[in-house]
């Protein structure tokens, strides 16, 4: 049903060998949607840098591009420059650039540059064109700005400094994504925003995520969801139909593709492509 428009899958870096088998697996039921990419997260400060290298490389020798994320706050740029150059050896040409959040213990600044903006503009400054440098968006703002003006002037200052494209952050209200769109798009930001999408397993486990990242679940949702309590079944039934429509929507009104976060998971995420004629 929509070609053209281009899925990408994200994953966290498993600790186990159990853990990375099963990866293997997810990707390869995730890869019959032909996905863009394969991204990695990882931990701020290169807290999870070796499960994120192995989970890059076991990507790209699947054959698919691997987009690994790389947080700056508590890296030196030089212990930025290392990475970057390592996973250029690897065969990396697609980057997530990110602040990332603020370990305990480390000041603001952590190594250097204390804004994605300053990373951006550091790898055009050093790499030129040799990776395509994928952004954060916040449609319903990072809950750290101070308002809804700093939140946008923050993404647009990752633009300029040389973004090639943005991923949002996941959120269950469309209007809000394309408000943002529209926005950005006043102010001369003409680079693709994907929005991210975050499939509904368990109630508890949105909830936390919603509450850490500031993204918000429409009161509705929230109260139906909490209504069924245990039964899972009636959890992952509606949301599974919520999460689908919304998909439809965004892509006929408009957005370039999707990328889902998929904790490791494929099975929800499969079902809702498969609903959208992928």
């Amino acid at each position: 049903m929509f070609p053209q428009k281009k899925l990408s899958f994200e994953f966290f870096p498993t600790r186990t060998p159990e853990g990375r088998e099963k990866q293997v697996l997810t990707r390869r039921q995730l890869g019959q949607f032909k996905p863009a990419f394969f991204s990695c997260t990882s931990g701020a400060g290169g807290s999870t840098r070796s499960g994120t290298l192995q989970a890059i490389g076991d990507m790209l020798a699947e054959g698919t591009p691997a987009a690994p994320h790389l947080p700056c706050i508590g890296m030196s740029r030089d212990e930025v420059a290392a990475l970057l150059d390592e996973y250029k050896s690897m065969g990396v040409r697609h980057i997530v650039a990110l602040r990332g959040d603020i370990p305990s213990g480390v000041g603001f600044s952590g190594g250097g540059m204390s804004y994605a903006a300053e990373l951006v503009a550091f790898i055009r400054e050093r790499y030129g064109r040799d990776f395509h440098i994928e952004v954060a968006a916040y449609p319903e703002y990072h809950p750290q700005s101070r308002s809804a003006e700093d939140d946008m002037r923050h993404f647009v200052s990752k633009v300029e400094a040389g973004a090639d494209s943005a991923i949002t952050q996941f959120f269950y209200n469309a209007d809000a994504y394309f408000r943002f769109v529209d926005d950005a798009r006043g102010r001369g930001v003409e680079i693709p925003i994907v929005p991210g999408i975050m499939p509904i397993a368990s109630f508890s486990k949105l909830s936390r995520f919603a509450d850490t990242c500031g993204a918000e679940i429409p009161r509705w949702l929230r109260l139906k969801l909490q209504s069924y309590g245990d039964d899972t079944a009636s959890i992952k039934a509606l949301a599974l139909d919520v999460v689908t429509e919304m998909c439809s929507r965004l892509l006929h009104e408009g957005a370039p593709g999707l990328h889902f976060y998929t904790l490791n998971q494929a099975g929800l995420v499969s079902t809702i492509c498969q609903r959208l004629g992928y």
